[in-house]
């Protein structure tokens, strides 16, 4: 879309980590050298170093940059790629001193992003983020500055050639935003017709390459891509899954998130992330295996707060027991509800713990409630409607409205949890409907 004035390259690349003794949060070297591998390109080398803190201009100190310029100019590299977030005055001195290109931590998961997408939302929302993040770096590779030349029609005072590219990169950020609300809008329609039909959702969420998409396969036969690489999966797939012959779930698999995921990444995927935020249960995957699992689940968590999923109920599965040797089993919590469920997707092992689990959360029979709603709380009675919740209601000289509601369990903590309903406001009039689902 625009032309840059900078080096191209092959795929030949050289990896930076430099250490900072003040940051308690290092991004993990083992990850960032995966992370290059996923994006396909070859790593001819890692250089490491220390610093109490990074430099203002170039990030690394003056002999640091001359060791990387030197390994650029003998082993003709094509890229070097920092394990760090590098500001867009850093990146551009940088690559005016390497004379090759340099891509952030940022940027090479951008790239992959970019690689992986396959669905028409999922390259919109990989163009979206990729644009904001280029914008607040359009001044990099320009050498001149100078207004346009006038001629025929165009005479004026004109404007710079960085405005120029602005202005288009505006333009094209808000087509995409535009494009992506009509998506968002048919996701929502598809979301109301499942809650009307009173179909649950079950997101997978979990760090990338915890196992998300072979459980996912596993459950609902399908055949969504799964591979040993990070962010294997990037474009949403949703699959009905048959808890009983009266009950099925939406189970959702979605991308896999990192430590430091970009906010443009974060920002531009929101409209797939909503499937996570209105789910009625989310099963956070856990790589059982990984030494740092703990770190990672708190960084899911931490995504999951920025999205706002975080009061979404969730059940941790941990994933890959096969490779400790372990057996499938259930961990309860203090009120002996299920917490953690430990299973292999691979090996299909405690797909019946899970199923149990599910079908005790999901499969209970409707029951009858009453709710007085205020007047002003016409949203909640829009939502029931679009639910088929409601059975009757009756309307006072004040303006409240009594409804008479079939609620399943699930409906009725969403209630809750989606409009601060407190519990003691549903008077349960009848007990749970042999027949209702």
């Amino acid at each position: 879309m625009f032309e840059f004035e900078r080096p191209r390259g092959g795929e030949r690349a050289l990896l930076v980590h430099i250490n900072f003794p003040q940051q308690q949060d290092q991004d993990d070297l083992d990850e960032f050298v995966e992370l290059v591998r996923s994006a396909d390109v070859e790593d001819v080398d890692l250089i490491t170093g220390s610093r109490q803190q990074p430099s203002a201009k170039t990030f690394i100190g003056k002999g640091k940059l001359e060791e990387i310029a030197a390994q650029v100019a003998s082993r003709q590299i094509d890229v070097v790629l920092f394990n760090h977030a590098l500001s867009p005055s850093q990146e551009r001195n940088l690559e005016s001193e390497l004379k090759c290109r340099v891509l952030d931590r940022t940027g090479l998961i951008l790239d992959i992003f970019a690689q992986r997408a396959q669905s028409f939302e999922g390259k919109l929302q990989v163009e979206l983020a990729q644009l904001r993040h280029l914008s607040t770096r359009l001044v990099r590779g320009w050498t001149h500055l100078e207004r346009q030349k006038g001629g025929i029609g165009l005479r004026g005072p004109g404007e710079t050639q960085l405005e120029t590219d602005r202005r288009l990169l505006g333009k094209r950020i808000k087509y995409l935003n535009n494009r992506l609300a009509k998506v968002s809008s048919q996701r929502a329609q598809s979301r109301q017709a499942r809650t009307k039909a009173d179909i649950p959702t079950v997101s997978l969420v979990g760090y990338t390459n915890a196992g998300k998409s072979t459980l996912f396969n596993a459950l609902t036969d399908a055949s969504v891509y799964a591979a040993d690489q990070l962010f294997a999966t990037l474009d949403p797939t949703l699959r009905k899954l048959q808890l009983s012959e009266q009950q099925d779930v939406i189970l959702a698999d979605t991308v896999g998130f990192i430590r430091h995921l970009p906010h443009d990444l974060v920002a531009a995927f929101r409209a797939t992330l909503v499937e996570t935020r209105e789910a009625d249960l989310i099963l956070h995957v856990v790589d059982a295996a990984d030494d740092s699992r703990q770190e990672k689940i708190e960084a899911v968590d931490r995504i999951l707060h920025e999205v706002g999923a975080g009061e979404v109920p969730q059940l941790l599965v941990y994933n890959k027991i096969d490779l400790l040797g372990l057996s499938p089993r259930v961990d309860l919590n203090e009120q002996g509800q299920p917490w953690r469920i430990w299973l292999s997707a691979q090996q299909r092992e405690g797909f019946d713990q899970l199923a149990d689990i599910l079908r005790q959360r999901f499969c209970e029979k409707s029951a009858i409630y009453s709710l007085e709603l205020l007047a002003s709380e016409g949203q909640v009675r829009a939502y029931l409607f679009e639910s088929g919740a409601i059975d009757s209601e009756n309307f006072e000289n004040n303006g409240n409205i009594n409804l008479k509601l079939r609620l399943t369990p699930a409906l009725l903590k969403r209630l809750q949890r989606k409009f601060g309903i407190s519990p003691e406001r549903f008077e349960m009039l009848a007990d749970k409907l042999a027949g209702a689902a």
